[in-house]
C-alpha cells in the first residue's frame, strides 16, 4: 500500500441534496477538516454530485478514505480517494477544433485558408 500524501480528497457519488455543512460532519470524525467545496452547475446552481474535501493532514485524510469510502449516504454509496492535483485547464476560442482564434495559428484548427484553387 502506498502512503498517502495528499490531504485533498476527492468525493464522489454524492447525494445531490447533500450541503457542504453536512460534508462537513461526515468528515470531521476522522479528523480536522480544513474546507470543503460541492461542485455545482453554474448555471442551474445544483449539484454536479461529487466535491473535494481537505483534512488538517495526510494521516487523517488516510483516515476518512478507510472510514467514508464505500459508505451509504442518502441512497448511494461514496466514492472518496485521493484528489489529483488540479490542472489548469487552456481557453478554447471559436469552437471545438482547438487552436487559435481564427483556428489557423496551430493546434490542429480549420483553416479559413485551407481550400485553394489552383
Amino acid at each position: 500500500m502506498t502512503q498517502l500524501t495528499n490531504k485533498k480528497l476527492y468525493v464522489g457519488s454524492l447525494p445531490y441534496s447533500i450541503s457542504e455543512e453536512e460534508l462537513r460532519e461526515l468528515f470531521s470524525s476522522y479528523g480536522q477538516v480544513d474546507s470543503v467545496r460541492i461542485i455545482t452547475d453554474k448555471f442551474t446552481g445544483q449539484s454536479k454530485g461529487f466535491g473535494f474535501v481537505e483534512m488538517a493532514n495526510a494521516d487523517d485524510a488516510k483516515k476518512a478514505i478507510d472510514g467514508v469510502n464505500g459508505k451509504q449516504v442518502g441512497g448511494r454509496t461514496l466514492i472518496v480517494n485521493d484528489a489529483r492535483p488540479e490542472q489548469k485547464r487552456e481557453r478554447s476560442f471559436g469552437g471545438s477544433q482547438g487552436g487559435g482564434r481564427w483556428g489557423d495559428e496551430g493546434g490542429g484548427g480549420r483553416s479559413r485558408h485551407s481550400r485553394r484553387d489552383y
